[in-house]
């Protein structure tokens, strides 16, 4: 009777299986149309790499690009995103919650709009413009909102709290709690706040196409142009090599979440 309780109906878990096959036939057409010498030919025409090659020609230092600015995203999402989520998660100020609303704004602000802004804001530099920092300005403006509300999350559960207050008690400095206390108990929240991040720096098009250059192109804007001015077997060529990149680094990011909630659990 337990083990009954404990599966999900078959009906569903078709469902749910109907819902991924919606979800996956679309790119497992785009990956075919990208290994074939003739999309409208089909499999009639045979399988090549030749467009891959010809992506990577064209297209190959995006992705080097886009991995770097990722991980530069991730990297001051921590620096940043971190101590302002244990700042707003502690205040008891009103101005603290005003605060975090408008941390919130960039999400709900078209990209473009952002893109916008912060060349209004800072384009006349013209250095930083045509720079990838322009770019990682951009992706840190659009993900610290994950960041924050993922951690900020876990630093308001009451027995971190209790924890930290019993530190302090035993006179523990700010440091020590922050290193021996507060950061190993939401290492999975960080985790997880960095895998969404990493994700959506990756994959963060609208933004980037507004504030980027010819020299300064990642790997959606040059999905795009691939798309745009090329026959399709390249652009879905493309659309393998992505997958190709980001599902690796993604892969490795959950085992790793994984692995940090199953120390946390014992």
């Amino acid at each position: 009777m337990m083990r009954n309780a404990r599966q999900a109906p078959w009906s569903l878990v078709a469902l749910t299986a109907l819902v991924a096959l919606f979800m996956l036939a679309p790119i497992a057409l785009s990956v075919l149309a990208g290994l074939v010498n003739n999309y409208s030919a089909g499999l009639q025409s045979g399988l090549t790499l030749r467009w891959l090659g010809e992506v990577w020609e064209n297209y190959g230092g995006t992705v080097g690009a886009s991995l770097l600015l990722a991980l530069l995203c991730v990297a001051g999402n921590l620096l940043v995103g971190v101590p302002c989520a244990y700042a707003l998660a502690r205040s008891r100020s009103r101005w603290a919650r005003l605060l975090e609303e408008l941390l919130t704004l960039p999400v709900a602000v078209p990209g473009l709009a952002s893109a916008l802004a912060l060349i209004l804001a800072y384009g006349t530099l013209s250095g930083f413009r045509q720079s990838f920092a322009f770019i990682l300005v951009g992706h840190m403006v659009f993900t610290l909102p994950f960041m924050v509300r993922t951690v900020g999350a876990a630093f308001q559960k009451d027995e971190l709290r209790s924890l930290e207050e019993a530190a302090r008690s035993l006179g523990a400095s700010f440091t020590q709690r922050s290193l021996g206390v507060l950061v190993p108990a939401v290492l999975p929240a960080i985790v997880a706040g960095s895998l969404m991040v990493f994700t959506l720096s990756v994959g963060e098009f609208n933004l980037t196409w507004m504030l980027h250059t010819p020299l300064t192109r990642t790997l959606p804007v040059g999905l795009a142009d691939s798309y745009a001015s090329m026959r399709i077997e390249i652009g879905s060529a493309y659309t393998l090599v992505f997958l190709i990149v980001i599902l690796p680094v993604l892969w490795g990011l959950q085992a790793l979440g994984s692995l940090i909630e199953k120390h946390h659990g014992t």
